[in-house]
């Protein structure tokens, strides 16, 4: 068989290197720019938003352009029938976008256990709530896009699904993880086919320096283009995916579709040492950021690689966290209120709890009255920090045929207690993992910052804010910084780049300290600074296949 340069497969050199392993320390500098930045975890998709600023659009449009082609470049972390979040500095004002989708109107508690299921399945058509993300570009488009029209943004995006684009090294690797999964899945559940029809065309995983072609998921992009994403809601488009989640026994339908927008909400902000951090509310776990920088400033922190700094941040986060998994869930349904869990005064109640040695989180009670990443900037200051996924890698498994739409599993982020307010509910949001950040002082705009990587992202919010605010690292070696990760008790998690010395001491204080060989699970992020000149200064994530475009 010829490839497309004429030679056979047999007659061509192959890179003999293995593209994740390096025997040297790398050392990435930031990127400054004046006219514009892209930067997220994908080269390719990088360039996508350079290209649109270029041709004269603004940083909202970039945005777009970046998170249509994330869904075709880094399939394994995102894609149409995923669901996102921003925030938009433009205007003076900082905006907030939450284009998360409920559940399906019919799902309910005992419909699953009707089915014989005590928890939510992450694959398959159970855990798929309605899809956000082509809403959000269209929103975002018809409040802040500039003059280029709505299906001029989603072209690069078509081109490299029909044109076909080269694996990244970070990509390949999770495909190959996310194949071994579906693969095992697929024994029980036929409902998942499509995605190996549609990201293992050949019975085998994608790698690194593979060509792949997206034929359908352009043809789809094509029609969200041209429609400004009115077809998959409410179009031929939401046909094909409520026919098949009908023909599959799922519990989506087209009226869940038809029924959904998105839903600009007011963005809630602490201050720490001077500066405004912001976060989207609840649903999302952002709070989580915040009222940890609550609890840290009631503590005095030490220098950068002490242990108490350390710590206390540990401790603090630990806190925020066990609060924020019992109270937070969709608005309307939750226990306490936002302005409880953001009180200075039950910071300070929980700070006291913090002492020398590792404590066993527990929640306490407020007084009562899988993700893609990228941030862009334009010459004219609008600033955006965009964050859209589809949960768990590919999601749910569920590719709806003949359109590339690959849905997410966010549903699986509900239980089944019904005296919690994240139970399970026909028609309500999740509790949900992806959180964009965005930073500033004295009324001015910093910029936009975001660590991806489900409950690892307000973890990595905080090291990063603190990296910054605190000891005034330079965006990149804030985010370079080797990272520790709480995945429960006093289970602390560790890079191996990570201060062995500090290691040793936070292990006599009593975490349980295990170090980790692979860096995947402790986020990737992003970072775009902007001072008063208007300079801008980017960072990427040394974690994955992380670039800055700049103009």
């Amino acid at each position: 068989m010829e490839n497309e340069y004429g030679k056979k497969g047999s007659e061509y050199m192959k890179f003999e290197f293995d593209p994740l392993v390096y025997h040297y320390p790398s050392r990435r500098n930031v990127v400054y720019g004046r006219k514009g930045m892209v930067v997220t975890g994908n080269p390719l998709a990088a360039n996508a938003g350079l290209e649109i600023l270029k041709k004269g659009g603004n940083a909202v449009d970039a945005a777009i352009a970046t998170a249509a082609a994330l869904t075709v470049v880094e399939p394994t972390a995102n894609g149409i029938g995923g669901d996102a979040f921003a925030l938009v500095w433009s205007k003076g004002k900082l905006h907030g976008l939450n284009a998360s989708g409920p559940s399906p109107k019919k799902i309910s508690v005992d419909a699953l256990k009707g089915r014989g299921l005590d928890k939510i399945p992450t694959t398959g058509v159970v855990p798929v709530n309605v899809p956000g993300a082509p809403a959000a570009w269209a929103e975002l488009w018809k409040k802040f896009g500039s003059e280029l029209e709505f299906e001029e943004l989603l072209r690069p995006a078509i081109s490299y699904a029909k044109e076909g684009y080269i694996i990244q090294p970070g990509v390949g690797s999770v495909w190959e993880k996310s194949f071994h999964k579906y693969s095992k899945a697929l024994r029980e559940d036929k409902s998942i086919l499509g995605w190996f029809d549609t990201f293992a065309p050949e019975g085998k995983s994608m790698k690194a320096g593979d060509l792949l072609r997206l034929e359908n998921h352009g043809n789809t992009l094509e029609e969200i283009g041209y429609t400004v994403s009115e077809s998959i809601y409410r179009g031929e488009l939401a046909e094909k995916i409520a026919k098949f989640f009908k023909e599959n026994d799922g519990f989506l339908e087209l009226s869940d579709l038809e029924e959904y927008y998105p839903e600009w909400v007011e963005p809630i902000s602490t201050n720490y040492k001077g500066f405004d951090i912001y976060e989207i509310p609840p649903n999302g776990h952002g709070i989580t950021v915040l009222m940890a920088l609550n609890i840290l400033t009631q503590l005095e922190l030490e220098d950068m690689n002490s242990f108490n700094s350390t710590h206390y941040q540990i401790e603090a986060l630990k806190l925020a966290f066990v609060d924020v998994k019992k109270y937070v869930a969709d608005p309307k349904s939750m226990k306490v209120s936002i302005e409880e869990l953001l009180s200075m005064d039950y910071a300070k109640s929980r700070a006291n709890l913090i002492k020398d040695r590792a404590i066993m989180p527990e929640v306490g009670k407020p007084f009562q009255g899988g993700t893609v990443y990228l941030a862009t900037a334009d010459q004219y200051g609008n600033m955006v920090s965009y964050i859209q996924s589809n949960y768990m890698g590919f999601g749910s498994g569920i590719v709806i045929p003949n359109t590339g739409i690959a849905m997410h599993n966010r549903g699986c982020n509900f239980n089944l207690d019904t005296e919690s307010g994240n139970c399970l509910e026909g028609g309500k949001k999740s509790y949900h993992t992806i959180i964009p950040g965005f930073l500033m002082k004295d009324g001015k705009p910093v910029g936009p910052f975001g660590v991806m990587g489900a409950f690892m992202q307000p973890q990595g919010h905080l090291q990063v804010l603190i990296n910054t605010i605190e000891y005034k690292l330079n965006p990149q070696d804030a985010l370079d910084r080797p990272r520790w990760q709480w995945t429960g008790d006093k289970t602390i998690e560790i890079e191996q780049a990570f201060d062995n010395n500090l290691a040793l001491q936070l292990e006599r204080a009593g975490h349980d300290i295990v170090v980790k060989a692979d860096s995947t699970s402790f986020g990737r992020g992003e970072i775009i600074w902007r001072d008063d000149n208007g300079v801008l200064c980017g960072a990427c994530e040394p974690r994955t296949d992380g670039y800055v475009a700049v103009w």
